[in-house]
């Protein structure tokens, strides 16, 4: 079971970042995450521009509004487009969010799942359709939330397993998510990772979030990573391997270079792991 071939650190794709992107690269970005909901059917000088990155650098698919989850029939247009998309910038892969964002309309929010055996086989059945238009295998990754699902047989851990195992698919663990999640349902994140996959995990994904009161925490990707959160990715690398890791922040836009230390912190977690294989090898 090969995992789709990533490296190093990512960043979210912003349009913000295209002048500062179009008059260089930074060394330390491997690959670019973009949302392709944003850019399908996008003409002009932004579709230009990403046409020019593309041809140069490697970028990978983040879908926001498939609605794995959802009630309403899958997108099968959108899965489409996604898949012409996908071939017209050379971009091997996508993922998705392990939740819902649809009843007849977009929810805009990401809801949760019931975790039960029937949501297992609903959703990975949707995720296999997904799969089979785009003729590849999808990672899905696990999300936020602020309510828990009225109806639960397991938890989030036993319900993000049985999906990958039904579906045959592969795993894109937010490590923000998990941090998120810990506090505002009171479970250990740690506990959490050691139940996660390893083998496979596409990439990850580092992001800030709001803290809101003492145990609740909105997913914005609008703030710098704070350091609870850098020490969960030291022990995720330590549990399941280094793994591409990718820098999401999609509110309060900074200037390129003023994301580009986080994006170098990544870099050195994961340096100083390698290290340490290396001596115990």
């Amino acid at each position: 079971m090969a995992v789709p071939r990533l490296h190093g650190t990512g960043l979210g794709f912003r349009r913000d970042h295209i002048p500062a992107l179009n008059a260089g690269v930074p060394a330390g970005i491997d690959f670019f995450e973009l949302a392709p909901e944003n850019w399908i059917d996008m003409g002009g000088r932004h579709a230009r521009d990403l046409r020019r990155l593309t041809e140069a650098h490697t970028f990978v698919c983040h879908g926001l509004s498939l609605s794995l989850g959802g009630m309403t029939p899958l997108d099968e247009v959108l899965l489409r487009k996604i898949k012409a998309f996908m071939a017209e910038h050379r971009m091997s892969l996508y993922t998705e969010h392990l939740s819902y964002c649809s009843d007849h309309g977009h929810l805009y929010d990401l809801m949760p799942i019931p975790a039960t055996w029937e949501a297992v086989k609903y959703v990975a059945k949707r995720i296999r359709r997904a799969q089979d238009i785009l003729e590849q295998k999808i990672a899905i990754e696990n999300a936020s939330y602020y309510v828990a699902a009225p109806i639960n047989e397991m938890d989030e851990t036993a319900f993000v397993n049985a999906v990958l195992e039904e579906a045959d698919c592969w795993l894109h663990l937010d490590v923000n998510n998990v941090y998120v999640n810990s506090v505002n349902f009171g479970f250990d994140p740690e506990a959490y990772l050691k139940r996660m996959p390893a083998e496979r995990i596409v990439y990850m994904h580092m992001a800030g979030h709001h803290r809101e009161a003492p145990d609740l925490i909105i997913d914005t990707h609008g703030a710098e990573v704070i350091d609870p959160v850098w020490q969960l990715l030291d022990t995720a690398y330590g549990l399941l391997g280094v793994h591409p890791t990718c820098l999401e922040r999609d509110f309060n836009i900074p200037p390129l270079a003023e994301l580009m230390p986080e994006v170098a912190r990544i870099a050195e977690i994961q340096a100083a792991h390698r290290q340490r294989a290396a001596w115990a090898a």
